[in-house]
């Protein structure tokens, strides 16, 4: 379980976070939703320690987080980000292996059942055929499912994943997002793309131009009602078979 008590963050004089609570319970995929500049990237920076609140306290399986060695931060949370860079000399198969750093002590190699871990990792992602080839040289969305491969490696006991379907196709952001709700880990996730958030997430937070609007289940938050003044866009829900649709129409001009 993660647990964020009234953390906050700005940059300069402009808040961008400003005492916000949330929890992502063990089991379940809480996803982070809002528009572009609520802050739903550096709220999962807080929830994973790159970002350090000023105020409020965040707790991992009820310990805090500020007072976690790094080994024993990174045996807790994995974590993939957007990386736009990728000048490395890496192979993949070398890349995701790093994710088994944690296990090993300080002069220790890997070893053959490291190997197995990350060779089961890539092919969970369906990133096994790009095992030998250089992480440089891959696509985004191949690079992508490498990152999060090498997250699985690491096997945390929580996930925590910024924009994970971003430059992947429609096929590999629905394997990628129905891998992450299968592992059965506490797992929060930013998403842009709310179809999928109703989808794959049980629980989601709705951060707004004023911190957080709401949060709940996936039910209780997608309510158009709620979301529409958010996003400035008409939406209309259809609940088919249990599932939840959310179709947009876009706000004409001059109507109110």
């Amino acid at each position: 379980m993660i647990e964020a008590t009234g953390v906050s963050w700005r940059y300069g004089t402009n808040p961008v976070i400003d005492g916000v609570s949330v929890t992502a319970r063990p089991g379940r995929v809480l996803g982070l939703i809002g528009p572009n500049g609520s802050g739903k990237t550096t709220l999962l920076r807080l929830l994973y320690g790159a970002l350090r609140s000023g105020a409020g306290q965040v707790l991992v399986d009820g310990d805090n987080l500020g007072t976690l060695a790094p080994r024993e931060t990174a045996r807790r949370l994995a974590v993939v980000v957007q990386e736009t860079g990728g000048e490395t000399a890496l192979t993949v198969a070398e890349l995701v292996l790093l994710g088994r750093g944690p296990h090993l002590s300080t002069f220790q190699r890997t070893g053959k059942a490291d190997h197995e871990i990350a060779a089961r990792c890539l092919t969970r992602v369906g990133a096994a055929h790009l095992a030998t080839r250089a992480f440089a040289r891959l696509s985004g969305g191949e690079r992508q499912r490498v990152l999060i491969a090498r997250a699985l490696a690491q096997q945390a006991t929580h996930l925590l994943l910024d924009e994970p379907t971003n430059h992947l196709d429609i096929r590999y952001q629905h394997e990628i997002l129905q891998l992450v709700r299968n592992l059965g880990t506490c797992s929060i996730v930013v998403l842009h793309d709310l179809n999928l958030a109703a989808r794959y997430c049980d629980d989601l937070v709705l951060l707004g131009q004023e911190g957080v609007v709401t949060a709940g289940t996936v039910d209780e938050v997608l309510d158009p009602a709620v979301l529409e003044p958010v996003y400035g866009i008409n939406i209309q829900r259809l609940d088919l078979d249990g599932a939840i649709h959310l179709l947009f129409q876009p706000i004409e001009p001059g109507v109110a």
